[in-house]
């Protein structure tokens, strides 16, 4: 082989490497940006500043909208009753991870055991039977919970501290909520400790609002407090309209209520926990099994006061209880 055959066939060679080791580059390339198919069940009636937060955290992690990732966004428009079907939907078309919001998780579970689910609830999963436990939830599902159970006494504690002389207290339920309801519960346990009348008003649809302040009213009732999850149901900003034209103090798990004119709001910060779901979600997506993620609990919670309100309604709220306050809204 003459020299000039030699360098010719050693050119060919180096050339088909670089093309192997090309193609091998872009291989790992397409493989670490491999597109994610997300579905986001939701009986909201539409986008919010949840769905925003958990966007972020998703961009936070790498996943961005339109290079690497699809959300899929069915929503329920407020009809509860939809959610089945639209839980089908995102099976059917095969998403690598539904993330549901309170009322969806359990729709979501019920519709596949082998899409990785991944909810944020204020319910007890546990008690709805959503996971075996929070430390190993176990099956498809993991998620964040505000575990507002916990929180329903606190509420009430808060309007009997404003209100030393309150006597009878309204609390607004979800209809939609499980049976037995452990929320209410934990909100006559609470009653009863505090010395409380309660009276019970169910809401299962927006439209019900403003009947079910009316019946707060009729009912002698001086306060509510609104338990569980649902604030697609219960329309925070539409419900402090409501009490401050009735004239009733009341606390809601969302400072959307507080800032719209209710009297308070005590509550995790729920745009947080959808950041951290996010995280969830990334975690599933990169290999993790969700039964093996353990179940993130809300473990900062904020109290926020309107002004306003209290000089509206004419309360005189004692100094210690405004000190407790994380933020007084003027």
């Amino acid at each position: 082989m003459t020299r000039e055959s030699l360098a010719a066939l050693s050119a060919a060679v180096l050339l088909l490497l670089g093309g192997f080791a090309s193609a091998a580059t872009r291989a790992e390339g397409q493989t670490a940006v491999r597109s994610a198919r997300v579905g986001y069940l939701t009986e909201a009636p539409r986008r919010s500043a949840n769905f925003e937060a958990f966007r972020r955290g998703l961009h936070d992690f790498g996943w961005v909208e339109g290079q690497n990732l699809v959300i899929e966004y069915p929503t329920a428009e407020g009809r509860i009753d939809r959610l089945p079907a639209l839980a089908a939907g995102l099976v059917a078309r095969h998403v690598d991870v539904i993330v549901a919001t309170a009322l969806a998780a359990e729709p979501a579970k019920a519709a596949t055991k082998a899409i990785p689910i991944v909810f944020v609830t204020g319910t007890d999963p546990v008690a709805a039977r959503l996971v075996g436990s929070l430390a190993r939830p176990g099956a498809n599902v993991t998620g964040v919970t505000t575990l507002a159970i916990e929180l329903e006494g606190k509420r009430l504690g808060l309007l009997k501290e404003a209100m030393p002389h309150l006597k009878r207290v309204a609390v607004l339920l979800n209809a939609d909520r499980p049976t037995p309801d452990p929320i209410l519960a934990a909100a006559e346990r609470s009653a009863r400790s505090l010395g409380l009348q309660l009276q019970t008003v169910e809401v299962r649809e927006p439209s019900d609002l403003e009947h079910a302040v009316t019946t707060i009213t009729r009912g002698g009732a001086e306060a509510f407090t609104v338990a569980g999850a649902g604030a697609s149901v219960f329309l925070p900003s539409r419900l402090a309209e409501l009490a401050s034209r009735a004239r009733l103090p009341a606390a809601a798990p969302w400072r959307e209520f507080a800032e719209a004119g209710g009297l308070m709001s005590y509550g995790a910060n729920i745009p947080e926990l959808f950041r951290r779901a996010a995280g969830q979600v990334d975690k599933i997506l990169k290999g993790a099994r969700p039964g093996d993620l353990p179940v993130e609990q809300a473990s900062k919670f904020e109290m926020v006061v309107n002004l306003s309100t209290v000089k509206a309604l004419g309360l005189k709220l004692p100094q210690s209880f405004l000190l407790r306050a994380d933020e007084l809204i003027q």
